[in-house]
């Protein structure tokens, strides 16, 4: 082998190396999709004697897509070493708004569509001011924003109840078929294009070095002012779709998603030291938590106890996750 063939099959190892290393938590996580939704299947054939059919998935991906914008919208502030706890109460009081004022009528549902986006982007603005020019605690200013969307919302909606138009629930929740993953290919194409674009660009150095970043002319606080606005006009797209799945309103129904969120923004791989991961990993973390669920339940697992089998399930998949991380670290 000449120097010159020598230099490029290390050069092409090299990089094949990188790939792997940089991509390594993005396809574990499209692993454990591939298996909980295998293992959902053998279990859900074993008690029925049947595959999943039209219904399953089409419930499987309407129960899934509040989770995935919501999770989507926390993994770019993780990925500026932040953390957004207030995606629970954004959630309670989108869903709240549009249950209790969108009418039928293509006018009305967007218009209230929008005006429920940009009351989202608002709370992150106020999350980003916070924080990037208040210099607070992103855990301890989304906690406190947290509470007032919370108590915004029951003031909204003080008990369950609203109604959704029925022409909003069929185009973003249509109980005919699984048409949801349009939004997830939206999701994931959209995600490609802000990771290319000078924001996109910025929301990683600063997560990767914030003081390097600076350095090198990035506006960081106006970037991470940014990353939290996107992140509540995520939460408030997740409120709408929880909405139209539900087809009513419930001051309290988004609360759960605070510790949802986070938890598929660690099944996708998504670094809590910043600069580092894929919300496409989030979105296939967030399917993971969903089968999970299905999966217990046609396991026979007392719904007491399930708590406790999803606890189990995400600290042995971050486990495995590192360990796979490292190892293909120590032999890149």
């Amino acid at each position: 082998m000449t120097s010159v063939t020598q230099a490029e099959h290390y050069r092409s190892r090299s990089r094949f190396q990188h790939f792997t290393i940089q991509s390594a938590p993005l396809l574990l996580a499209l692993i454990m999709l591939a298996g909980m939704a295998a293992l959902y299947i053998g279990l859900f054939y074993r008690q029925l004697s049947r595959l999943p059919g039209n219904f399953e998935w089409t419930s499987v991906v309407n129960t899934s897509m509040p989770l995935v914008f919501a999770a989507v919208g926390q993994s770019i502030v993780v990925v500026t070493r932040g953390l957004d706890l207030s995606v629970g109460g954004m959630i309670d009081l989108t869903n709240g708004l549009a249950a209790t004022h969108m009418h039928a009528g293509t006018g009305s549902m967007l218009a209230w569509s929008l005006l429920v986006l940009l009351i989202g982007g608002a709370g992150g603005a106020i999350n980003g001011i916070l924080v990037a020019y208040g210099r607070l605690q992103p855990i301890l200013v989304t906690l406190a924003t947290l509470s007032i969307f919370q108590g915004l919302a029951i003031k909204v909606l003080p008990e369950p109840g609203g109604a959704v138009p029925l022409e909003y629930t069929k185009f973003l929740a249509n109980p005919n078929g699984p048409w949801g993953l349009a939004f997830v290919v939206l999701i994931g194409a959209a995600w490609l294009v802000f990771r290319r674009t000078r924001f996109g660009v910025d929301v990683f150095a600063i997560g990767n070095d914030e003081e390097a970043a600076r350095a090198h002319g990035v506006r960081v606080r106006a970037t991470k002012v940014g990353a939290y606005v996107l992140a509540g006009m995520f939460s408030a797209a997740a409120g709408l779709f929880l909405a139209a799945t539900t087809t009513s309103g419930d001051a309290t129904s988004g609360d759960v998603f605070v510790l949802t969120s986070i938890a598929a923004v660690v099944l996708g791989g998504i670094s809590f030291f910043g600069g580092r991961g894929s919300a496409i990993g989030t979105v296939a973390g967030a399917f993971v938590l969903t089968l999970l669920i299905n999966v217990l339940f046609f396991a026979d697992i007392n719904p007491l106890y399930q708590s406790f089998f999803q606890g189990l399930f995400l600290v042995v998949a971050v486990l495995l996750g590192t360990l796979i991380r490292r190892l293909v670290g120590m032999r890149g």
